[in-house]
């Protein structure tokens, strides 16, 4: 499907672009079914702190309606928004009223093995950390070089994600995914006001495991904690749920707590 920019069929980006030049944007992938975005409130609600934090201003109206256009007649795949700052000359500092720039791409539905969802994966033990900035903290900015040298780290077809954490060495999340950890029942998910991404899946699932009556703790993770842990999961906007087999010479299986999340984060992405 053609790509929108600015509301417009198009497939050419300026070179001023500071999204190209310093990062300088947000974006947001979004699962698309039956020309509906999934999980589609808390993407905007994740997008607008990012345009808050950046002091970004985007009509937000504008690109919910533009976002609900292009998802009903790309119809079933993902969709990506990429929100730049604009256009500029050289130099960090941004024009003054220039507007921010809207991209639109639409991609067929992703193709994950059944057996990531059903069996789980394993994770390998990136060298690659996160570094500590707690503005840019949670949030899906456009540079994501970590994750691009955490990514390429590995070619074994054996791992389908990999296990991040940050220069201190505490656990924080996959490369492309949050990580959860169940351990006596209670679900425990790292603390991402130093770095990493805030999913929309992983602020879903804790909403509905609340309602759930499970106990969800957010805060530091250790790799004892995770060598520790009853049952570990990985999650995104995209697959929903993969539970975790092993990661170095750590081994679960997946568990009663990762199954019936599992299912609700497939009702979730249907929904």
């Amino acid at each position: 499907m053609q790509s929108w920019v600015d509301g417009q069929p198009a497939d050419t980006l300026g070179l001023q672009s500071r999204g190209l030049a310093y990062g300088d944007g947000l974006f947001e992938t979004i699962a698309v079914k039956a020309g509906r975005p999934s999980l589609f409130e808390y993407h905007l609600e994740r997008l607008a702190l990012g345009c808050q934090r950046l002091a970004i201003t985007a009509d937000l109206a504008l690109i919910r309606d533009e976002l609900s256009r292009y998802a009903s007649v790309l119809g079933e795949g993902v969709l990506k928004l990429i929100l730049t700052r604009g256009d500029s000359q050289r130099g960090y500092a941004p024009a003054v009223g220039v507007p921010p720039r809207r991209i639109l791409q639409g991609n067929p539905p992703a193709a994950y093995p059944a057996c990531n969802a059903e069996h789980g994966v394993r994770l390998f033990e990136c060298r690659t950390r996160l570094a500590e900035q707690p503005l840019l903290a949670g949030l899906k900015h456009l540079n994501r070089l970590e994750q691009v040298l955490a990514r390429s780290e590995w070619h074994d077809p054996d791992y389908a994600e990999g296990l991040m954490r940050d220069t201190a060495g505490r656990v924080v999340e996959g490369v492309y995914s949050n990580l959860f950890l169940v351990k006596d029942g209670v679900l425990l998910t790292a603390d991402l006001s130093r770095c990493g991404v805030a999913g929309v899946m992983r602020a879903a699932l804790m909403v509905e495991a609340a309602r759930l009556g499970i106990d969800v703790r957010v805060g530091d993770l250790s790799l004892e904690d995770l060598a520790r842990s009853d049952e570990v999961f990985l999650c995104n906007s995209v697959y929903g749920i993969w539970p975790v087999r092993a990661c170095a010479s750590m081994n679960w299986s997946p568990g009663p707590v990762t199954r019936k999340l599992q299912a609700i984060a497939r009702t979730l992405l249907d929904a």
